[in-house]
């Protein structure tokens, strides 16, 4: 098994590509970025320079995953979502990566269309960052986050349901506890 590449993109050299990965249609992956396997990379998708995406990974069309932002496993961000890696930029001042900012998307993470996510920040496993959500500080496993900035509105199930108020996925049936502001399933909570 091996990945495809669209003729119309450019892998550039020192890059790994995993198996079973798609990309597609006129994007630019650049020197020493890492991509796991059975990733999807829409059209128009930049990666730049060191970045490290994990496995099941899909950014769909438009997006920039700059450097200093790690994706992983199964991170989902939707169309034409933005992530930034410099908070205070200058064309005459160029920083360059060390004064990049670092930004961690953790397991199973989802980022709707047109959301921007500032450097510099954390978004927890299983988050949910709603359709043009500005995210300005670290996100909580399993928080639905909307509004700009950011708040967080509610709790998501890891199928990507909205909790209610019980707690209890009425899709897939998982149950949740909340513990000092912590969310977790309750088949993986220790020591409760």
């Amino acid at each position: 098994m091996t990945h495809f590449v669209h003729p119309s993109s450019y892998i550039d050299e020192n890059v790994k590509v995993g198996n079973g990965t798609k990309v597609w249609h006129f994007c630019h992956i650049h020197t020493g970025a890492e991509i796991g396997e059975n990733c999807s990379l829409g059209q128009n998708v930049n990666v730049s320079n060191n970045v490290k995406i994990g496995n099941g990974v899909k950014i769909q069309n438009n997006v920039s995953v700059y450097e200093g932002v790690e994706l992983e496993d199964y991170v989902f961000c939707g169309p034409s979502m933005v992530f930034t890696n410099d908070l205070t930029p200058r064309s005459k001042y160029p920083k360059g990566p060390a004064g990049y900012k670092r930004t961690l998307v953790k397991y199973g993470a989802s980022i709707g269309a047109n959301a921007t996510i500032v450097c510099g920040n954390t978004i927890g496993r299983w988050a949910m960052i709603a359709s043009g959500a500005v995210v300005t500080k670290d996100v909580a496993d399993y928080a639905l986050m909307a509004g700009i900035p950011a708040k967080q509105i509610g709790w998501a199930c890891e199928c990507g349901e909205i909790l209610k108020d019980k707690l209890e996925c009425n899709e897939c049936g998982r149950e949740y506890l909340l513990l000092d502001g912590v969310l977790k399933e309750k088949s993986n909570a220790k020591n409760i």
